[in-house]
Order: structure tokens, then sequence, then C-alpha cells
């Protein structure tokens, strides 16, 4: 039974989702250096990308969008598990958790989105280079991604707009932040009408963005086969960098929502390392794929460092 009259005035949170981990400390500091190393690979990649004219293309605009993405997606959660975890400061102030709540799944849903949009960038690429610069101008890709943005925080905003009616009756968030799933979990509710809904948001996000991107890979497989094979290297090697990055995200969450919802209960060191996985994996992945993979960008840094030195 959930009673309405043992609800509580809720200022902060504690996050006990912790708890059990074993060597905190090591693992803390292993998720501090990824945290750092994620996040200034991010925004050196943005650098880049502002300050060289030449690299102010659709392609590169994404690219740079994603890195911010990234960056707000490990950032809205990783400092709290790490605080937790190095300096044992396990209380979280209600306004905060909401805040972090909401760009945690925000950052979530626009990785989606942006990786569904860089899918059909390659295809457009692949499959129309003559036209795609007609096709896709930098002023388009500006739109679209202020489009992405008003997109996922319009899905996310029903999160914050279901949770902050509820009346809590508990103050101990029983996973590794504040998630939307471990905040329901506080109130006086039945958690699974909550879950059920957000269950369909995400299906639908989640299939809408994958199906988007492997028909976007389906027509490049078409014209692949079409062309000569100097053409087919130049077009694996376009779209295998994006391919690492899908991989890198999708895998993690699929594997999540697979076993949830074949009833498989996971202990609760398995699901939160599954879910930080899914966080720092992609944001620490991303920029050195693109940076790697990417001539424009890697030479751009590598002239960089060489001014740096025989300055």
């Amino acid at each position: 039974m959930y009673s309405y009259n043992n609800s509580i005035k809720v200022t902060e949170f504690i996050v006990t989702g912790l708890d059990t981990t074993e060597r905190p400390l090591v693992v803390g500091v292993i998720m501090l250096l990824i945290f750092v190393i994620s996040v200034v690979a991010n925004i050196v990649n943005i650098l880049v990308i502002i300050s060289d004219k030449k690299l102010h293309k659709p392609m590169y605009l994404l690219i740079c969008n994603l890195a911010v993405v990234d960056i707000l997606y490990t950032s809205s959660s990783s400092p709290t598990m790490i605080t937790v975890l190095v300096a044992g400061v396990k209380t979280i102030s209600y306004v905060p958790c909401l805040i972090q709540m909401f760009a945690f799944h925000l950052g979530s849903v626009m990785e989606m989105l942006v990786l569904a949009v860089m899918g059909f960038d390659r295809l457009l690429a692949v499959g129309c280079p003559f036209q795609y610069q007609s096709y896709l101008t930098n002023a388009r890709t500006i739109v679209l991604t202020y489009i992405l943005w008003m997109v996922g925080c319009g899905f996310v905003a029903v999160l914050p707009a279901t949770v902050i009616p509820l009346p809590h009756c508990s103050t101990a968030l029983k996973y590794a932040f504040c998630s939307y799933a471990s905040l329901i979990r506080t109130t006086c509710v039945d958690p699974n009408y909550y879950f059920n809904l957000v269950a369909i948001i995400t299906f639908f996000l989640l299939f809408f963005t994958f199906n988007f991107i492997c028909l976007s890979y389906v027509g490049i497989i078409l014209f692949v086969k079409l062309s000569s094979n100097i053409d087919k290297k130049k077009m694996g090697s376009t779209c295998f960098s994006h391919l690492i990055v899908v991989t890198c995200y999708y895998c993690p969450v699929f594997i999540l929502s697979l076993l949830t919802r074949i009833g498989v209960v996971l202990t609760l060191e398995a699901r939160n390392g599954l879910v930080i996985g899914s966080i720092l994996g992609p944001s620490l992945v991303n920029p050195f794929v693109y940076c790697l993979r990417t001539n424009e960008i890697k030479n751009k840094i590598i002239s960089l460092f060489k001014n740096v030195e025989a300055s």
C-alpha cells in the first residue's frame, strides 16, 4: 500500500546506490580520470572546429554538437557519483537533484537524436556527394540542431512535470545519482505507472532513432554497391567513425533495456556498472574517434601542438 499520510517535506536526498561498491576510492578516482579526459577531449574538438573556418561545414558542426551533448551527458551525473565515491559526500539538495535529473535525461535523448541526424548526414554525403552542400548548408544544420534541442527538451519535460507534484515518503536515492527512476522510488505512489510511461517514451525514441540509423545505412550500402572500389573505401572511412559511436552508445542501452524487459533481476552493482558504462563510454570514445579518424581535425590538432612546441 502507498499512503500519502506518510509524506515528508524533502530538502535534500541521500545517495545510497553506491554504498555496496567495493574499493569506492579506486573506482571514484578511475571515474574522475575518465571524466576529466572525456570533457577535455570534447572541449578540444569544439575549440578546434570553432577556431578553424575550414571546418565550418555541416559534418563538423554536427560533430561539435555531439561534443556538447557528450559534455552535458557525462557532466550531469558523473560529478555526483565521483563525490560520493571519493569524498563520501552523499547528500544532494532537492532543486539541484531535479536539475541533474533533467540534464541527464536530456543528454541521453539528445545523444540518440544527434546520432540519428548524423546517420542521415552520412547518407546524404554518400548518396548525393555533388548536391550535398546545397542540400545541407550550415544555416540548415544550425536550424536543425536548434529543432533537435527543442524536441529533446519537449520529451524530457515530461519527467519533472510528473515527479514534482508527487509527495515524498523517503529521502534515500536507491541508485547512483538523481535519475527519474530513483526519484520516483522516493515518492509515496505506486511507481509502475510512471515507469511504464517512461518505458513507452524510451521505446519510441530508441525504436525511431535506431531504425532511422539502420535505414540510413541500408541506403548507404545500396549506394556503395554501385560505386567503384576507390569510392567504396572513401565511403567506408567516412561512415566507420559514426558506426563506432553508434555502437558505443546503443550497446549498453540495449543490454540494460533487454535484461530489464525479459525479467532478469540485476544486482545493484551490475546495474550501476551498465549505467556508468553507458554514460562515460560514449563521452570518452566519441571525441577520440572523430579526432583520430577525421583527417581535418587530426591535422589541425597536430599543427596546434607543433606551434606550441615551436613557441
